[in-house]
């Protein structure tokens, strides 16, 4: 084994197992060391790696995609951004093994030029997870993918609906939509949970709200949720049993049960709600950019707002944990001083009412 440096990059050279060549260049001497070091730790185990592989990144991409147990949208949304964005790029050419940390960065910031931050730390995280699972096939010593620089992400601000907005959406939408909008603004449900709900799914008795299934845009039919905790039990309102008692007098469920349906009897389409949705917006006269999404957002306000818990509001919302919850409504919680002030007052004014009826 040996370093040297050629121009400004630094090439350390091994010999296989079989006495054949191989070396690879770094940016810094450092690096080049510590390649050297691994493969000699590698070699003293009996791990060497494979040199001499020639995958190159786009390859190993679609391999490491179709060995993931994703979900049908996740999978077709991974493989649009593996063909987009890894294979049509340099970086997809790539031997796997060849590619240098400074390599990646080049890629991120050209594709930070085309996508959102938020969906570029998604496929950065993607990239990650190839080139650990490459690690672990013994492919590449290391992985590339450290200390990438990318764009801020920065969350516009959520302003809930007001309850007279809401009815104004509600009133703006054709008749057969207007208990649409009252159920996902009152039980925080996503659009595709609830296109896809069915009469077995409420009990007007126990004045619950089931959720099991949601509508997958792609394929237009009843899946199970993404996630184990989106399966939940939310609380009827009674406002919202009325509403919807009197929907299904008008319009009674379609032939698969589905509580929403359209005048030819079939379940609502995803695209086709917010079709209307869009016009009952304008109609409305709110913000262009309301969707249907604003109604959740409406839900969960409420809900903080009347002192609810981040850990009850992520469990009616169907999250895993508070953290999204925190970070989409932190902003509208109330102050803790606010809590703090009318905490101390609520005590003191109990032991003034007290001390009012005993006279002590």
């Amino acid at each position: 084994m040996s370093i040297t440096k050629r121009g400004s990059v630094y090439r350390a050279r091994i010999r296989d197992a079989v006495g054949k060549e191989h070396c690879r260049h770094f940016d810094t001497r450092r690096a080049a060391v510590a390649w050297e070091s691994e493969q000699l730790t590698a070699k003293a185990k009996g791990q060497s790696l494979d040199l001499g592989d020639r995958t190159t990144v786009g390859e190993y991409a679609r391999r490491w995609a179709t060995g993931r147990p994703f979900r049908a949208s996740t999978a077709r949304n991974v493989e649009g951004l593996i063909k987009n964005h890894i294979e049509a790029t340099p970086l997809g050419s790539r031997r796997l093994n060849a590619v240098r940390p400074s390599e990646v960065q080049t890629w991120a910031t050209d594709r930070s030029k085309l996508m959102s931050p938020g969906r570029l730390k998604i496929l950065v995280g993607y990239l990650r997870s190839i080139y650990r699972d490459a690690v672990l096939d013994r492919l590449v010593a290391t992985s590339p993918v450290v200390r990438i620089a990318m764009p801020s992400i920065e969350r516009e601000r959520v302003i809930p609906l007001t309850v007279g907005e809401v009815m104004a959406l509600a009133d703006a939408m054709p008749d057969r939509n207007r208990a649409m909008v009252i159920v996902q603004a009152t039980c925080g449900l996503r659009i595709s949970e609830l296109v896809a709900l069915r009469l077995e799914d409420i009990n007007f008795l126990k004045r619950t709200v089931r959720v099991e299934y949601q509508f997958e845009t792609h394929t237009k039919r009843r899946v199970e949720p993404k996630t184990p905790r989106s399966r939940r039990t939310l609380p009827l309102p009674t406002f919202t049993a009325e509403v919807l008692a009197a929907h299904l007098a008008k319009y009674p469920p379609a032939v698969d049960g589905s509580l929403f349906s359209t005048y030819l009897g079939t379940p609502y389409r995803i695209d086709i709600y917010s079709t209307h949705f869009k016009a009952a917006v304008k109609k409305a006269d709110l913000p262009a950019k309301t969707t249907p999404h604003a109604c959740r957002h409406f839900f969960a306000s409420v809900l903080i707002d009347q002192g609810e818990s981040l850990v009850t509001v992520a469990n009616l919302l169907g999250h895993a944990n508070t953290l999204m919850v925190a970070t989409t409504y932190g902003h509208i919680m109330p102050k803790q001083e606010d809590k703090t002030r009318r905490a101390i007052d609520s005590a003191f004014a109990a032991d003034r009412d007290r001390i009012e009826r005993t006279g002590e």
